[in-house]
């Protein structure tokens, strides 16, 4: 009898998966991809090469099944998942024969660490041939937090905690957009009232919509990042702010009603939201003196961004903090689609140097972030240069490639080795990439 060839099968646990994107947009080789449901590896591309387990906010990645390698999990399968199959007994692998063929894991053990140490390699180093001419920004992006940052506490309540979700309630729901623009964007206020929840700027939680779906099941948690700093948004009191947008079409224009966001944006004072989390370990602010953060960011981006400034501005107006430089790059389509944007004129100049860009102003040429960066790349060469500096950008999927590329290009024409400064940028915990 033949020897059946047994793998670990990696698998994302849909139960815990908030659907944050941060594997996809991580994974070297394209193993994962997703639907309007699930987020799923694809078995015949995995290599086991773990560059989505560190930064996975949580820990819904790191799941493992040993399956014969003819019956691993179809993508397909993974899709319809509500929850992971039952591991194969022993018994059942033994009576396929099964049994790890000792060539075949080998292999298999000398592939994964030769993926592992490639993906802490930068695109470039490994050679375009190699990666198929396609810049990969996410391989700059840290996966650990700065040494300095205060500890996070994370998954405190969620389906497999020991609470599995909280109530907030509403407090606040202002729209921080101006009125007409097509960009419906909402400052909401939670409260948790004796209810611990720990948050720390650049963390996220999870909000679940009510009701069920079209498969008349109830809705998965939507992530929003935390725009408030770690003492709350109204200081001293246990709640929590977010920017969200209303959703009502798909990044390729189609119509679409986004459930989550909907529901948040018409949500009314003293209403109650069902929340699970806080997520994330990395994308975290430094608190050492004198640090200095450079915030990247567009739309709703701008969340975790406002946290980190407005307790900057806490600690600088209490006197605890020997300030490093803020800056700010800022990117909308119109200035009337900006969140916040008259609160950022009022603040000094010299607390925070902000730049905006604006793409679609009539009569303009288009600005993004990037280009704006490179307009001050006499300011960042320094701030790169600093290991005392942090940067971080939030926003959509589509300014990561053209943000990196920017201090790439900032750092070259400075005639730094970006190669080696890509690496200790994130070896450091000093360059975070969140972006959706």
């Amino acid at each position: 009898m033949s020897t059946a060839v047994l793998i670990q099968q990696h698998l994302i646990d849909p139960e815990i998966c908030i659907r944050c994107n941060t594997c996809e947009a991580t994974c070297p080789v394209g193993a994962i991809t997703h639907d309007a449901r699930n987020y799923v590896v694809d078995a015949e591309k995995c290599n086991l090469c773990m560059a989505c387990v560190p930064p996975c906010p949580t820990g819904s990645i790191d799941n493992w099944r040993t399956v014969p390698r003819d019956r691993a999990y179809s993508v397909e399968e993974q899709l319809g998942w509500d929850e992971l199959p039952a591991a194969w007994s022993e018994e059942a692998l033994a009576a396929l024969g099964g049994g790890a063929d000792p060539a075949v894991a080998a292999a298999e053990a000398a592939q994964a660490a030769l993926a592992s140490a490639a993906a802490q390699t930068s695109w470039a180093s490994v050679g375009a041939a190699e990666q198929g001419a396609v810049f990969n920004s996410a391989t700059y992006g840290a996966t650990v937090p700065p040494w300095s940052a205060a500890h996070p506490y994370t998954n405190l309540y969620g389906p497999k905690a020991a609470q599995k979700s909280i109530t907030a309630t509403v407090t606040g729901n202002v729209r921080v957009t101006e009125v007409g623009s097509d960009y419906d964007t909402h400052h909401i206020v939670l409260d948790f009232g004796n209810t611990p929840f720990p948050v720390l700027e650049g963390q996220s939680i999870g909000i679940i919509p009510p009701g069920l779906d079209e498969r008349g099941k109830p809705h998965h948690a939507r992530q929003y990042s935390v725009a408030s700093p770690r003492n709350g948004e109204r200081p001293g009191y246990n709640n929590l702010s977010l920017t969200i947008k209303r959703v009502l079409q798909d990044h390729d224009g189609n119509p679409v009603r986004g459930v989550g966001s909907n529901y948040m944006c018409d949500l009314k004072v003293g209403d109650q939201v069902e929340v699970i989390g806080p997520f994330g370990a990395s994308f975290l602010m430094p608190n050492h003196p004198r640090s200095s953060i450079v915030m990247i960011c567009t739309g709703t981006g701008s969340a975790p961004m406002r946290a980190m400034t407005e307790w900057r501005r806490r600690l600088r107006a209490s006197g605890k903090f020997e300030g490093g430089k803020l800056m700010l790059f800022f990117g909308a389509r119109t200035p009337q689609e900006l969140p916040y944007f008259g609160p950022l004129q009022k603040l000094p100049k010299d607390f925070i140097d902000i730049n905006f860009a604006f793409s679609r102003v009539p009569g303009q040429p288009k600005r993004y972030v990037q280009d704006v960066m490179r307009e001050r790349a006499a300011d960042l060469v320094p701030l790169l240069q600093d290991p005392n500096a942090y940067f971080y950008v939030c926003g959509l999927k589509s300014m990561e490639e053209g943000v990196v590329m920017a201090l790439r290009d900032v750092a070259q024409a400075a005639g730094l080795d970006w190669e080696a400064l890509g690496a200790e940028l994130r070896k450091q915990g000093r360059l975070h990439l969140e972006t959706y």
